[in-house]
């Protein structure tokens, strides 16, 4: 028996019992297993898609190449694959207007990944771990493609205003009176 709510209240019982068939848990628990596969794949397709946009002249295997080399060059485990897409992708326009600078790169890219077939067996993107790939990066790093692919990437990450807020960086500070007045040595780090 309910009880009865007393006279001029708006009282309302509501039953507690869950109302879950099984047939509804079925139906919800096989949309999640196919969202848990489809998912990332999609997520993984679409990265792809950036990549081969990107990179119309080079190829989608020498924007792998070098997305994966400016993620161990600068590593920033919390910056969004764009930014590192963003930096590298002025190499396909250059590699464009400059014959030279696209035999430099596709060169490079094919030595990075015929040492790593060497020495793992697999291209540069498949090699396991950031260790191991840091080590072939240490092989040619007096190479004139690792010194553009380097300093090229200084500017293309650290020159982008969008990260500067996730680095800690508030910008250039001279409009605004310069450092001097606004918490020169505010630093709580040391």
């Amino acid at each position: 028996m309910k009880p009865t709510p007393a006279a001029g209240s708006a009282m309302r019982v509501l039953d507690k019992q869950p109302k879950v068939s099984r047939r509804g848990f079925l139906r919800g628990s096989g949309l999640a297993a196919i969202s848990v596969t489809v998912v990332p794949a999609a997520i993984a397709a679409s990265k792809d898609v950036a990549v081969e946009q990107s990179f119309p002249r080079l190829g989608m295997a020498a924007g792998k190449t070098l997305l994966r080399m400016a993620r161990d060059i600068y590593p920033h485990d919390k910056l969004a694959e764009k930014f590192y897409v963003e930096a590298v992708a002025p190499y396909d326009a250059a590699a464009a207007k400059d014959p030279a600078v696209k035999t430099l790169l596709t060169d490079g890219v094919h030595d990075l990944d015929q040492r790593a077939k060497q020495r793992y067996g697999v291209p540069y993107v498949q090699v396991k771990t950031e260790d191991q790939r840091v080590a072939l990066l240490k092989d040619i790093e007096a190479t004139p493609f690792f010194k553009k692919v380097q300093g090229d990437l200084v500017t293309g990450l650290y020159n982008n205003k969008k990260l500067w807020p996730l680095f800690g960086y508030e910008g250039s500070s001279w409009q605004k009176g310069g450092y001097l007045n606004r918490g020169f040595d505010d630093i709580d780090w040391l």
